[in-house]
């Protein structure tokens, strides 16, 4: 039986499936320019806490207890049932006063179907001075309705089907969770990064401003140049007000996500890109058919809908039960003088109409029809949000070649331009743009390389491989 404890070791290892298939990102080690009381933080690492600390994770999981018990909730009880009744009779024309008793067993054996019972009883007579006991025993076996236990067995099968769609939900659940904690690390790399990028563009545009003073005084630049730079300072000021704010809600995200309370600020690590090369989409997406868990729920929802026909059918049958007993009647407690009989019958309930059976069979049929249905809606919408997802991806990813090459040829210009600005070949306007634009180039591929890191979390996460039951199964 799982424990709370034991789901806080399982949240501790389901992170690592979430980077099982991702490689190593091409980047600079910038610990040796953190400062002391600084903490590089990687998205590995930031998981795992995450997984350890957010109470959201085992409250997620903690639902997978509940299902042991469903089956003794809903199925006929197997409890051997005991029953005592004892009483004292005053009988006032006789003056007499004596003990009534009965003692009964029942035990039902709900997978066959068959209830047995036995019973005690111990009477007072009004005629005579001694009781009357009688001791019997019969077993009941139904033949028709819930033949042999027929309709408790579908419904252990039923129950046990729900109880699996439950636990691939569980971990739906958790998956879609995880994919939003993931992303809070994204958005605050790529809040990490902006702020950087508008903290050195704020700096060199300082920079440049002291340069145009200076020019100014020299009589080389005119003071409306330095107005245009003054005006581009503050511009950059302000873009770095807006990028610290969103930089401090990100960081927020990521210290409720891992209940931080140190004292050491935090730093993002660039995020390792998932191995995106060698998937083939239609090839995938059919081995994606077979064997994701969504696909799985979907065949389990429609064989517990199969179950359901066969027991509302199982239903209509009429209520036979065959009926085999012994009887011992006798006088006083030990039964003496007694008299033994078996006993042999058969007990029917036939309803004439059976009205709420028949709707609740023609009810299961429609259901059914409308499982099949809905599994097929379902599949052929997965294919197209996956086909789309597919394309988003290709497009991020020749969108982050693009950015790259734009950066480079940016920067050239910028120093080309800021040549031919010293020399007078170009205007203060022509340098400013060109500075610009190599800013809005550099945001720009942060942004696409975090909604690249998005969209995979989000093929991961619809692909269902994002997060697996096989670590579950491993506690």
């Amino acid at each position: 039986m799982r424990t709370r404890k034991t789901y806080k070791i399982i949240i501790t290892g389901i992170f690592l499936l979430v980077f099982a298939g991702i490689s190593s990102a091409a980047e600079n080690d910038k610990t040796a320019d953190t400062p002391d009381m600084s903490r590089i933080l990687g998205v590995e690492e930031f998981v795992k806490l995450a997984a350890q600390n957010d109470t959201r994770f085992e409250e997620i999981l903690i639902d997978e207890l509940a299902l042991q018990y469903r089956k003794d909730l809903n199925l006929p009880a197997r409890d051997l049932i005991l029953s005592i009744k004892a009483q004292y009779d005053f009988f006032l024309s006789q003056d007499r006063e004596e003990p009534e008793s009965t003692v009964s067993l029942e035990k039902l054996f709900p997978y066959f179907g068959t209830s047995f019972s036995a019973s005690y009883k111990s009477t007072p007579s009004f005629s005579s001075q001694v009781n009357s006991s009688e001791f019997t025993f019969s077993i009941s076996q139904p033949i028709a309705k819930n033949a042999f236990g027929s309709a408790t067995r579908l419904q252990d099968k039923i129950i046990g089907l729900e109880m699996d769609v439950a636990r691939h939900q569980i971990i739906e659940a958790y998956e879609d969770y995880f994919a939003a904690v993931i992303n809070i690390y994204y958005d605050w790399y790529e809040a990490y990064e902006n702020l950087k990028i508008g903290e050195s563009s704020y700096a060199e545009n300082l920079k440049l401003l002291e340069n145009i003073r200076q020019r100014s005084i020299s009589k080389i630049a005119l003071p409306i140049d330095v107005h245009k730079i003054d005006i581009q300072v503050l511009a950059k000021k302000e873009k770095l007000v807006n990028l610290m704010e969103e930089y401090g809600r990100a960081l927020n995200m990521v210290k409720k996500a891992i209940r931080y309370k140190g004292v050491e600020t935090l730093m993002p690590k660039e995020p390792a890109l998932y191995k995106w090369e060698g998937i083939d989409f239609e090839r995938d997406y059919q081995a994606f058919k077979v064997n994701s868990r969504t696909h799985q729920i979907l065949r389990l929802l429609e064989n517990k809908s199969l179950l359901e026909v066969d027991k509302n059918a199982n239903d209509l049958l009429p209520s036979i039960n065959l009926i085999f007993g012994y009887e011992v009647n006798g006088d006083d407690f030990e039964i003496e003088n007694e008299d033994n009989k078996i006993i042999a019958g058969v007990s029917m309930q036939l309803p004439l109409f059976e009205q709420v059976q028949n709707a609740e069979h023609k009810v299961s049929k429609i259901t059914l029809d409308k499982t099949r249905l809905s599994a097929q809606s379902i599949d052929a919408q997965l294919y197209f949000d996956l086909k789309n997802l597919y394309r988003q991806i290709e497009r991020e990813r020749e969108l982050i070649a693009i950015s790259n090459k734009k950066i480079q040829l940016a920067q050239d210009v910028v120093v080309d331009e800021t040549e031919n600005y010293s020399f007078g070949k170009i205007t203060l306007n022509d340098f400013i743009q060109a500075v610009n634009v190599l800013d809005d180039n550099r945001f720009s591929n942060i942004t696409h390389s975090t909604r690249l890191r998005q969209l995979i979390a989000e093929w991961l996460r619809l692909t269902d491989v994002l997060v697996n039951a096989s670590v579950l199964k491993k506690y």
